[in-house]
């Protein structure tokens, strides 16, 4: 089958690999329908070392089962279904607590397994991992109902831990798929004032459509300033860091009201936060983290069917799998928010 490999920055190649087989009992084999390019994506296409043998990537797909193994339950061929972006047993403590991320039996898509963004993918541990959707789930939705697998659950998770209601005021840094969903997620969740912070004009028009009240594109201690000046001085109850870099959570600390929540989902590429006396004082509670979809998921997908919520609209650029290369580099240059791959 065919399916894509990274083997350094910038080279990304799509091509021949063996065909996923059933090696486990608890195996399932799905034929990928959608896939996409994540945002993460690109931090090792920005920075990966060269590698003699490659590393296989996608953690987001949706697609039809095709065979399962002697204990897999629940599950037929011809079922459609979508996978978070990992893979757990859903019987361990931590996948009993919601929290799949840990699971003690779960792992990651591609490196030595297959990747979401190919032909075909083995899914371990399948009866934890999966949800099946409606029979005769309309091809419309399919770009919806494939952010479940990571961004869509990604934002609703960082508006969660970070305890958005109707009460607050939300900020959101980032206008990427993942703080674009965000902004969903706290509009779902009931805030009614939503400041989004980003300069791409275009994302950030979406970001109002999904129920952003303010849009902010200053950075820094200018950025700081607008958001307080916005609140009275003080800031916003809560703020959702959806981009991963110092700057974006030295942002965070410093628009968040006191006794105020900043939530970080971006996949934080620093080693220190400032915390710093006057943070102390401030009584910020620090939350988020890699978001467990899996427990997600089964609430979202009502909205996502009913298209009360329609995330599958972050995707602006949709191609075909030989294609991938370039739609990394759309999304590196900025030509792409999200690329949707159709294999």
């Amino acid at each position: 089958m065919r399916a894509t490999v990274m083997y350094g920055a910038g080279d990304v190649r799509v091509e021949d690999v063996p065909d996923p087989v059933l090696r486990e009992p608890t195996d399932a084999i799905v034929r990928v329908l959608r896939s996409c390019i994540c945002g993460s994506d690109l931090w090792p296409y920005w920075s990966m070392p060269p590698s003699e043998h490659g590393r296989r990537m996608g953690h987001e797909f949706l697609g039809v089962v095709e065979d399962t193994g002697a204990e897999v339950s629940g599950f037929r061929a011809g079922d459609v279904v979508v996978a978070p972006f990992v893979w757990s047993d859903g019987t361990c403590d931590f996948c009993r607590e919601g929290l799949q991320t840990s699971c003690r039996h779960g792992g990651q898509w591609g490196g030595d397994l297959d990747g979401g963004q190919g032909e075909a993918v083995r899914v371990p541990q399948a009866p934890g991992t999966l949800i099946r959707l409606p029979a005769g789930v309309d091809e419309a939705l399919l770009p919806s109902l494939l952010t479940l697998s990571d961004v869509l659950c990604t934002g609703h998770h960082a508006a969660v831990k970070a305890g958005v209601s109707p009460r607050t005021a939300v900020t959101v840094i980032g206008d990427g798929a993942v703080g674009l969903c965000a902004v969903l997620a706290a509009r779902r969740l009931g805030a009614e004032r939503i400041v989004l912070m980003g300069h791409h004009k275009e994302r950030t028009d979406l970001g109002q459509e999904f129920g952003a009240t303010d849009v902010i594109a200053e950075r820094g201690g200018e950025g700081i300033e607008k958001v307080r000046d916005l609140t009275g001085g003080d800031g916003t109850h809560t703020v959702l860091e959806c981009v991963g870099t110092s700057a974006a959570i030295d942002m965070a600390l410093g628009i968040a009201r006191a006794g105020g929540a900043v939530s970080r989902v971006g996949a934080a590429q620093y080693t220190e936060v400032p915390m710093d006396f006057g943070t102390f004082l401030r009584n910020l509670t620090l939350t988020g983290g890699v978001a467990p979809a899996r427990a997600y998921i089964e609430e979202l997908l009502p909205d996502v069917l009913d298209g009360t919520i329609q995330p599958g609209r972050v995707f602006d650029r949709t191609i075909g799998l030989e294609e991938v290369p370039d739609g990394y580099r759309a999304m590196a240059e900025r030509q792409a928010l999200k690329v949707l791959i159709r294999p």
